[in-house]
């Protein structure tokens, strides 16, 4: 029988269940869409460490309480207090170092993505082993709607997508459904959502961490959906042509063609850079124009500044990558890591 534990009383913001081998793994914020909080990031990465010291945990499990697995990480902690750009810097420190660890576990890591699973939620899932969708999941990283960037590793799996689909993803923040994510490789396997209680009665039984016994276990319940014929994916010559042209336009692409050539330590450290520069508003206040257009007035029409593509420079898109001078501040120190041997996203 599985064990469930808390802290606080059953209403802990990540739920343990341990059922033999097997380590379930729960976001429990269900009224914020499971959106990852600093007290959620830093809780599952004690939870991951300590699971992988323990030989008697085999696999883990990762899903969303109710009807999301998880929607991203609580940007809402960037803003509250203005002028403290390093809050922001430290919540992502922590997510990112949880990202980079869960992308070289030791042991395997399987995702239910049944719902929305969006920006951070992807970090907290593409990175493990296996992501299970649904005909309910719902995929996107919409960051550039905030005036920010697809992170959280995004510059590596967005990248080692078929074709130029992880640019198109990437600048549009197009929303894939669960047969689109398994046509590009985001998901492992799909398996319909009615399924999934049997199918994680199958995965406790597990006592072995070998990735081959674990996704024939999966296949069990798997099948091939249909992808919609309106789908993107069917339009992939048009993509390929449109999203590898070398324009202007491609500055801001440049991030996702770099991470196709650059393991995820390199992606995590550059992509931190990146974005402690957009925290600290020193080149733009365009993240906190799409805080406000998005969340406060919601009025979706954000005045970006510059307003048009063709006035940035080369110059002002390298200021991005360059390290920051400020007092305390420092390059993403990731912890070292005896698995090197990151998860695959598609078969190129």
């Amino acid at each position: 029988m599985a064990q469930c534990s808390s802290n606080n009383g059953g209403t802990d913001q990540v739920l343990v269940e341990e059922t033999g081998s097997v380590r379930t793994f729960i976001l429990n914020r269900p009224n914020q869409l499971n959106a990852l909080s600093f007290r959620m990031i830093s809780r599952l990465t004690e939870l991951f460490y300590a699971s992988e010291e323990d030989p008697n945990v085999k696999m883990i499990i990762l899903k969303g309480h109710r009807r999301a697995f998880c929607a991203g990480g609580d940007v809402s902690i960037f803003f509250q207090n203005p002028g403290n750009w390093k809050i922001g810097a430290n919540f992502l420190q922590k997510q990112y170092t949880l990202n980079y660890v869960m992308a070289t576990y030791s042991k395997t890591q399987v995702s239910i993505l049944n719902g929305i699973v969006m920006g951070g939620g992807a970090g907290a899932s593409i990175h493990g082993r296996f992501r299970v969708a649904t005909e309910k999941s719902v995929f996107a990283m919409p960051e550039t709607d905030l005036g920010h960037f697809p992170d959280v590793g995004a510059s590596y799996f967005l990248s080692r997508l078929p074709g130029f689909f992880g640019e198109y993803a990437g600048l549009t923040g197009s929303r894939l459904d669960g047969a689109e994510m398994l046509a590009c490789g985001l998901a492992t396997h799909f398996v319909s959502s009615d399924k999934l209680p049997l199918l994680e009665q199958a995965l406790v039984k597990v006592n072995t961490s070998n990735p081959d016994a674990i996704s024939a276990i999966i296949s069990c319940f798997s099948n091939m959906p249909k992808l919609k014929e309106e789908s993107p994916y069917h339009k992939m010559k048009i993509i390929n042509h449109c999203f590898s042209r070398r324009t202007i336009e491609e500055i801001i692409s440049t991030l996702i063609r770099e991470g196709r050539l650059q393991d995820i330590s390199c992606c995590l450290v550059r992509e931190y850079r990146m974005a402690c520069h957009l925290l600290r508003g020193e080149f733009s206040k365009d993240v906190v124009e799409g805080y406000r257009a998005i969340f406060i007035d919601k009025d979706r029409n954000p005045k970006w500044e510059p307003s048009r593509l063709e006035l940035i420079s080369d110059d002002d898109v390298d200021r991005y990558f360059s390290k920051i001078d400020a007092e305390d501040w420092e390059d993403l120190k990731l912890p070292p890591r005896s698995n090197m041997h990151p998860y695959a996203i598609a078969k190129l």
